[in-house]
């Protein structure tokens, strides 16, 4: 069986993440959830450009 949702460590700025986590409250989100909707808006973004991407 596999899991409905996949692990992945982050190296970044220490800045850079409490600024982002303090985007993340403003919107009433976590850093995760945050992250998560950023990185559908970039392949939204990128499949509306590109074409739709096909994983095997």
């Amino acid at each position: 069986m596999q899991p409905t949702t996949s692990k992945f460590t982050l190296r970044t700025d220490p800045e850079l993440l409490k600024k982002f986590r303090y985007v993340a409250e403003y919107n009433a989100r976590s850093a995760n959830r945050e992250l998560e909707i950023i990185m559908r808006r970039h392949v939204v973004e990128y499949e509306s450009k590109y074409g739709k991407i096909v994983l095997d």
